[in-house]
């Protein structure tokens, strides 16, 4: 992919009753291959979530049946961009999600919980008037080596649960 604009691939996963709302910035290449939340191979996000919740995340199946006994809702912050690949640091000419009218229509969501610095920084320029409840998550990204795998399981335990 040569800096081609981008718009988001997948719908928001929600349910009626989702509690935290899960936000990425942008789907990894391989996830737009992949036509799902966070498929890259490396990228940790399904393995931590099976650490932290005990559900196995096998499959596609599985995956949507952990969020939704959780009450984890998953989106990204990034509608439409442009990039040359998969990092974060790649994406230019962001054009955001509505995430106030998004709040709106699903009032059961009381936190969001973001996975990497550029997703919570666009909230905060883009939605910093908007009053719930936020947290930070290290990235799942295999390109985050800063923070091993039982860290940042402990600290999603911790933020999530």
């Amino acid at each position: 992919m040569n800096s081609e604009i981008l718009e988001h691939p997948f719908k928001p996963i929600v349910y009626k009753d989702t509690e935290i709302l899960i936000l990425g910035s942008f789907p990894s290449i391989q996830s737009f291959e992949k036509n799902f939340y966070y498929a890259h191979p490396r990228n940790q996000f399904w393995k931590i979530l099976e650490a932290v919740t005990t559900y196995p995340v096998n499959n596609r199946d599985q995956k949507l049946w952990l969020l939704k006994e959780c009450k984890f809702g998953l989106w990204d912050m990034i509608k439409v961009c442009s990039r040359e690949n998969s990092l974060d640091s790649s994406l230019e000419e962001e054009e955001v999600n509505d995430i106030g009218a998004f709040l709106k229509a699903h009032p059961s969501i009381k936190k969001l919980a973001f996975t990497g610095k550029k997703a919570e920084a666009l909230f905060k320029t883009h939605f910093s008037h908007l009053e719930i409840e936020t947290v930070y998550l290290p990235s799942p990204s295999s390109a985050y080596a800063k923070m091993n795998f039982e860290k940042k399981v402990e600290i999603y335990t911790e933020k999530l649960i």
